[in-house]
Protein backbone atom coordinates (compact mmCIF):
# COMPACT_ATOMS: atom_id res chain seq x y z
CA UNK A 1 0.00 0.00 0.00
CA UNK A 2 1.16 3.47 -0.90
CA UNK A 3 0.78 6.15 1.80
CA UNK A 4 0.35 9.24 0.26
CA UNK A 5 -0.21 12.43 2.07
CA UNK A 6 0.23 16.42 2.64
CA UNK A 7 2.79 18.33 5.45
CA UNK A 8 3.84 21.71 5.88
CA UNK A 9 7.31 22.90 5.96
CA UNK A 10 8.38 25.54 7.66
CA UNK A 11 11.35 27.43 7.23
CA UNK A 12 13.45 30.80 8.10
CA UNK A 13 13.93 32.82 5.67
CA UNK A 14 15.42 36.06 7.20
CA UNK A 15 16.08 37.91 10.58
CA UNK A 16 15.98 41.28 11.73
CA UNK A 17 14.37 43.60 14.14
CA UNK A 18 10.80 44.99 14.40
CA UNK A 19 8.28 46.68 17.01
CA UNK A 20 6.30 44.23 18.35
CA UNK A 21 3.11 45.08 18.77
CA UNK A 22 2.84 42.31 21.77
CA UNK A 23 5.75 42.91 23.55
CA UNK A 24 5.61 47.09 22.87
CA UNK A 25 9.20 47.19 22.31
CA UNK A 26 12.09 46.17 19.58
CA UNK A 27 12.53 42.75 19.66
CA UNK A 28 14.20 40.23 16.98
CA UNK A 29 12.07 38.66 14.74
CA UNK A 30 12.75 35.67 11.93
CA UNK A 31 10.90 35.91 8.90
CA UNK A 32 8.94 32.36 8.03
CA UNK A 33 7.61 30.53 4.77
CA UNK A 34 5.18 28.10 5.26
CA UNK A 35 4.47 25.39 2.27
CA UNK A 36 2.26 22.44 1.87
CA UNK A 37 3.92 19.16 0.46
CA UNK A 38 2.94 16.34 -0.84
CA UNK A 39 4.49 13.51 1.14
CA UNK A 40 5.26 9.95 -0.08
CA UNK A 41 5.64 7.49 2.63
CA UNK A 42 5.75 10.76 4.91
CA UNK A 43 8.42 12.11 3.26
CA UNK A 44 7.74 15.59 1.82
CA UNK A 45 8.52 15.23 -2.18
CA UNK A 46 6.58 17.80 -3.89
CA UNK A 47 5.88 21.14 -3.13
CA UNK A 48 1.87 21.52 -4.10
CA UNK A 49 0.88 25.47 -3.40
CA UNK A 50 2.83 29.19 -2.99
CA UNK A 51 4.57 30.09 0.18
CA UNK A 52 3.12 31.61 2.92
CA UNK A 53 5.56 34.44 4.64
CA UNK A 54 4.84 35.27 8.43
CA UNK A 55 6.86 37.45 11.16
CA UNK A 56 7.51 35.54 14.39
CA UNK A 57 8.95 37.30 17.07
CA UNK A 58 11.54 35.77 19.45
CA UNK A 59 10.20 37.22 22.13
CA UNK A 60 6.68 36.32 22.69
CA UNK A 61 6.48 33.87 19.84
CA UNK A 62 3.09 35.89 18.45
CA UNK A 63 3.10 35.87 14.85
CA UNK A 64 2.05 38.86 12.21
CA UNK A 65 1.26 39.54 8.74
CA UNK A 66 4.66 40.99 7.18
CA UNK A 67 3.05 44.34 6.73
CA UNK A 68 4.24 44.38 10.41
CA UNK A 69 7.31 45.51 9.33
CA UNK A 70 6.37 48.41 8.21
CA UNK A 71 4.64 49.45 11.37
CA UNK A 72 6.62 51.70 13.59
CA UNK A 73 6.40 52.49 17.48
CA UNK A 74 4.50 55.79 16.73
CA UNK A 75 1.70 54.12 14.38
CA UNK A 76 0.95 50.92 16.14
CA UNK A 77 0.37 53.53 19.43
CA UNK A 78 -1.88 55.08 17.26
CA UNK A 79 -3.39 52.73 16.37
CA UNK A 80 -4.24 51.49 19.96
CA UNK A 81 -5.43 54.58 20.91
CA UNK A 82 -8.28 54.92 18.24
CA UNK A 83 -8.66 51.49 19.41
CA UNK A 84 -9.40 52.43 22.78
CA UNK A 85 -11.24 55.30 22.07
CA UNK A 86 -14.04 53.44 19.94
CA UNK A 87 -14.13 51.06 23.36
CA UNK A 88 -15.23 53.33 25.54
CA UNK A 89 -17.59 55.43 23.06
CA UNK A 90 -19.21 51.57 22.88
CA UNK A 91 -19.16 51.52 26.91
CA UNK A 92 -20.55 54.62 27.07
CA UNK A 93 -23.24 53.69 25.15
CA UNK A 94 -24.08 50.52 26.62
CA UNK A 95 -24.30 52.26 29.87
CA UNK A 96 -26.93 54.55 28.51
CA UNK A 97 -28.72 51.81 27.13
CA UNK A 98 -29.13 50.15 30.26
CA UNK A 99 -32.64 50.70 30.64
CA UNK A 100 -33.37 50.36 27.42
CA UNK A 101 -33.82 53.73 25.86
CA UNK A 102 -31.91 56.45 25.19
CA UNK A 103 -32.84 60.01 25.86
CA UNK A 104 -32.27 63.05 23.72
CA UNK A 105 -30.22 64.33 26.81
CA UNK A 106 -27.77 61.17 27.06
CA UNK A 107 -27.32 61.70 23.03
CA UNK A 108 -25.98 64.76 23.68
CA UNK A 109 -23.58 63.91 25.98
CA UNK A 110 -22.90 60.97 24.34
CA UNK A 111 -21.76 63.10 21.26
CA UNK A 112 -20.20 66.06 23.87
CA UNK A 113 -17.90 62.78 25.54
CA UNK A 114 -16.55 61.80 22.55
CA UNK A 115 -15.86 64.72 20.98
CA UNK A 116 -14.56 66.61 24.34
CA UNK A 117 -13.60 64.39 26.62
CA UNK A 118 -12.29 61.52 24.54
CA UNK A 119 -11.10 63.25 21.66
CA UNK A 120 -13.03 61.20 19.23
CA UNK A 121 -15.69 63.32 17.61
CA UNK A 122 -18.81 61.64 15.87
CA UNK A 123 -21.67 62.48 14.14
CA UNK A 124 -25.60 61.54 14.82
CA UNK A 125 -26.10 58.95 12.56
CA UNK A 126 -22.84 57.57 13.41
CA UNK A 127 -23.95 57.20 17.17
CA UNK A 128 -27.22 56.20 15.98
CA UNK A 129 -25.73 53.14 14.16
CA UNK A 130 -23.76 52.27 17.48
CA UNK A 131 -26.73 52.27 19.75
CA UNK A 132 -28.61 50.05 16.85
CA UNK A 133 -25.86 47.84 17.05
CA UNK A 134 -25.74 47.37 20.72
CA UNK A 135 -29.61 47.34 21.17
CA UNK A 136 -28.92 44.14 18.57
CA UNK A 137 -26.42 42.18 20.08
CA UNK A 138 -27.50 42.86 23.63
CA UNK A 139 -24.16 43.22 25.16
CA UNK A 140 -24.09 43.78 28.58
CA UNK A 141 -21.69 46.89 29.84
CA UNK A 142 -20.33 45.37 32.54
CA UNK A 143 -19.02 42.62 30.37
CA UNK A 144 -18.11 44.41 27.62
CA UNK A 145 -15.54 46.87 29.79
CA UNK A 146 -14.39 43.53 31.17
CA UNK A 147 -13.09 41.97 28.26
CA UNK A 148 -11.82 45.01 26.56
CA UNK A 149 -10.74 46.88 29.73
CA UNK A 150 -7.85 44.04 30.01
CA UNK A 151 -5.65 46.23 27.67
CA UNK A 152 -6.19 49.95 29.18
CA UNK A 153 -3.31 51.29 30.95
CA UNK A 154 -4.45 52.79 34.38
CA UNK A 155 -5.01 56.53 32.89
CA UNK A 156 -7.20 54.89 30.34
CA UNK A 157 -9.22 53.21 33.27
CA UNK A 158 -9.65 56.61 34.58
CA UNK A 159 -10.99 58.39 32.23
CA UNK A 160 -12.89 55.59 30.97
CA UNK A 161 -15.19 55.97 34.18
CA UNK A 162 -15.47 59.16 33.91
CA UNK A 163 -16.77 58.88 30.82
CA UNK A 164 -19.02 56.50 31.40
CA UNK A 165 -19.91 58.27 34.63
CA UNK A 166 -20.98 61.30 32.73
CA UNK A 167 -23.22 59.83 30.54
CA UNK A 168 -25.23 57.59 33.07
CA UNK A 169 -25.45 60.75 34.96
CA UNK A 170 -26.92 62.54 32.23
CA UNK A 171 -30.00 62.94 33.55
CA UNK A 172 -29.45 64.14 36.65
CA UNK A 173 -30.43 61.09 38.45
CA UNK A 174 -29.57 57.85 37.64
CA UNK A 175 -31.30 54.65 36.91
CA UNK A 176 -31.49 51.61 39.21
CA UNK A 177 -29.45 49.46 36.24
CA UNK A 178 -27.15 52.76 35.57
CA UNK A 179 -26.09 52.55 39.06
CA UNK A 180 -25.36 49.14 39.36
CA UNK A 181 -22.93 48.94 36.54
CA UNK A 182 -21.15 52.17 37.98
CA UNK A 183 -20.29 50.28 41.14
CA UNK A 184 -19.51 47.03 39.82
CA UNK A 185 -17.17 49.53 37.61
CA UNK A 186 -14.48 50.19 40.32
CA UNK A 187 -13.66 46.37 40.84
CA UNK A 188 -13.35 45.40 36.79
CA UNK A 189 -11.09 48.64 36.38
CA UNK A 190 -9.04 47.40 39.55
CA UNK A 191 -9.54 50.99 41.09
CA UNK A 192 -8.77 51.77 45.13
CA UNK A 193 -12.07 54.07 46.79
CA UNK A 194 -10.14 56.56 47.00
CA UNK A 195 -8.84 56.50 43.50
CA UNK A 196 -12.84 56.21 42.27
CA UNK A 197 -13.92 58.45 44.10
CA UNK A 198 -10.91 61.31 43.04
CA UNK A 199 -12.21 60.59 39.27
CA UNK A 200 -16.20 60.83 39.64
CA UNK A 201 -15.41 64.25 41.77
CA UNK A 202 -12.72 65.52 38.35
CA UNK A 203 -15.43 64.48 36.18
CA UNK A 204 -18.63 66.58 38.04
CA UNK A 205 -15.97 68.95 38.44
CA UNK A 206 -15.34 69.80 35.06
CA UNK A 207 -18.58 68.61 33.23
Amino acid sequence: MILIGTMNLTRTRDRGSFYCPTCRTSNSYRLRARRPFLTLYFIPTVPIGGAEEFVQCDGCRSTWDITVLEMNRKQHEAILEGQYKEEVTRACVLVALADDYVSETEVDVLLDVSERWLDWPMEREELGHLCSVARENKINATNYVLTTSRRWSQSQKRQALQAMFLVASAEGEMGEKQIQILSELRTLLEMTEAEYAEAIEEAISQA
